[in-house]
């Protein structure tokens, strides 16, 4: 049985790739072996677990680590029979950093509203990861003693998270098609009317407010605003912002009334220096 969760590996179904010449399913699969850890597997992850996350079968896992091992973008712990991610993966995701200037832009914006804002107030800059959002740059108070546990690699999830649902309501109509639709797929029947319908609250506050706020929507003491983001050179993918904390620190009336228009105000003038 698969025990993957959307925050933890993404899926794609082979099947849609079927006809597609181009389309190399071992890399693919290769791939989502590494995208199958996260930052909590500081132990490291057995072939079990990774066919568990991945849902390929054990002897094609066997195969694959074997692989990245030899490769060294996996590293095996002989006393626990555990593999953990080895420096080549690393220097994939400084290369991806380092492709995204918005981040050397916006980085200064958000420590300064985060620092605005206070304790409990984390600002965080994220992109799509097929089923997540993946972090990309964050920011707390610097002298905040209570924050969410994210950090920049963290994953979260795209049809739960306010960053998410701004993500959605940022995208083509075509995209935005695609994506509620692969969401559809992988939610419970007696879940989708009520996700289907938070999703399209939020690119309603989007369209007329321009922000989106969360309450307790990606986990129940959290709540937290959004809004997306697409660079006016088009030289960047889609991205999204967002603030949030605890719920007992950002009430509703202050997410609606203070922490969403000057999120929206840093997020335009990220647009406007031309990240």
């Amino acid at each position: 049985m698969r025990k993957r969760t959307a925050e933890q590996t993404p899926e794609v179904d082979e099947k849609e790739y079927g006809d597609d010449r181009q389309f190399v399913t071992a890399l693919h699969r290769g791939l989502d072996i590494l995208r199958a850890f996260t930052p909590q597997d500081r132990s490291g992850l057995g072939n079990r677990d990774l066919a568990d996350r991945t849902g390929l079968p054990n002897s094609t896992v066997s195969r694959l680590t074997y692989t990245l091992l030899k490769l060294g973008y996996l590293v095996y712990d002989e006393g626990t029979g555990r593999y953990r991610m080895g420096v080549p993966v690393l220097s994939l995701g400084y290369a991806c950093l380092g492709g995204l200037k918005v981040r050397e832009t916006a980085q200064p914006l958000m420590q300064q509203l985060a620092d605005d804002c206070g304790d409990g107030v984390m600002v965080a800059l994220g992109g799509r990861d097929d089923h997540s959002m993946t972090y990309v740059a964050c920011a707390r108070a610097v002298r905040g003693m209570i924050s969410l546990q994210l950090n920049v690699g963290s994953r979260i999830s795209l049809a739960r998270s306010a960053m998410g649902r701004a993500y959605i309501a940022g995208t083509s109509e075509t995209e935005r098609e695609q994506i509620i639709e692969m969401i559809r797929e992988r939610t419970a029947p007696e879940h989708w009317p009520r996700i289907r319908d938070e999703i399209a609250d939020a690119a309603e506050q989007i369209r007329t407010r321009g922000f989106y706020a969360n309450i307790g929507g990606w986990q129940s003491d959290v709540n937290s605003v959004a809004v997306p983001y697409r660079s006016p050179q088009g030289d960047v993918p889609m991205l999204a912002f967002n603030l949030g904390g605890p719920a007992y620190i950002l009430s509703r009336e202050r997410i609606e009334t203070e922490f969403g228009p000057r999120l929206l105000e840093m997020v335009q003038k990220v647009g406007r220096i031309g990240a």
